[in-house]
């Protein structure tokens, strides 16, 4: 299980904490998701538990040890919400085997497949795919590095409906071998496969009922059909 104790990041800049006094448990294989405005601190939160910012106080425990940044960056696997910006190789088969150089043919394939991308070609251009499948390649690449968590800013942004429909049934399945917290500013696409919620404000965060969320969204619905 994850737990944050009293997790806070103010650098020496902000005359404010950016994040303050964060709590929250994320269960093994659940899906955790974390509901904000822009500015209001997620994001950060993110970087954190990837080991790529350094909290200022607070723990960071994976069951009872506590862990460091770079034990943080073996944990943890970040699909950020523009991955386009973060591909290196000039191909699928190169991006998955960065870091893998001895990774077996089959090995990529059973990645490609676990994210729905094993009918393309190996030598596809990263940068040739679509937002869905740029997101599902980020998520292959760090399911190969075998993460324990899974962590992932805003992945139904800018997609398209049936996009984001087929993003939310690949995380779905995804969260019954995986644990997996999100952060989002839009809870509607994700609520529905969500066990945890939480709402981010100012740095600070509190647990809510789904239904808060599945409410909006109905409310949505009825504003969309108008």
């Amino acid at each position: 299980m994850l737990y944050l104790k009293n997790i806070s990041y103010h650098p020496a800049a902000t005359p404010h904490p950016i994040i303050e006094n964060i709590n929250l448990q994320l269960p093994l294989q659940k899906l955790g998701l974390i509901v904000g405005t822009s500015g209001s601190g997620k994001t950060t939160l993110l970087e954190i538990l990837a080991g790529l910012a350094q909290k200022t106080s607070g723990q960071i425990l994976w069951g009872t040890e506590e862990l460091t940044s770079v034990e943080l960056q073996q944990l943890s696997g970040i699909v950020f919400q523009f991955p386009e910006r973060h591909f290196c190789g000039s191909n699928i088969l190169e991006e998955l085997r960065l870091g893998h150089p001895e990774l077996s043919t089959e090995r990529v394939k059973e990645a490609l497949t676990e994210v729905g991308l094993d009918h393309l070609s190996y030598d596809t251009a990263p940068n040739a795919l679509s937002g869905g499948q740029q997101r599902r390649l980020s998520l292959a690449v760090q399911l190969i590095r075998q993460p324990n968590i899974l962590l992932l800013d805003e992945p139904t942004a800018g997609l398209d409906w049936l996009m984001k429909e087929n993003l939310v049934n690949l995380l779905s399945r995804l969260k019954k071998h995986w644990t997996l917290l999100i952060v989002t500013h839009d809870a509607s696409d994700l609520v529905d496969i969500a066990d945890n919620c939480w709402r981010m404000v100012n740095g600070k965060i509190e647990s809510v009922n789904p239904d808060v969320f599945n409410l909006k969204k109905k409310e949505k619905i009825i504003v969309d059909k108008w």
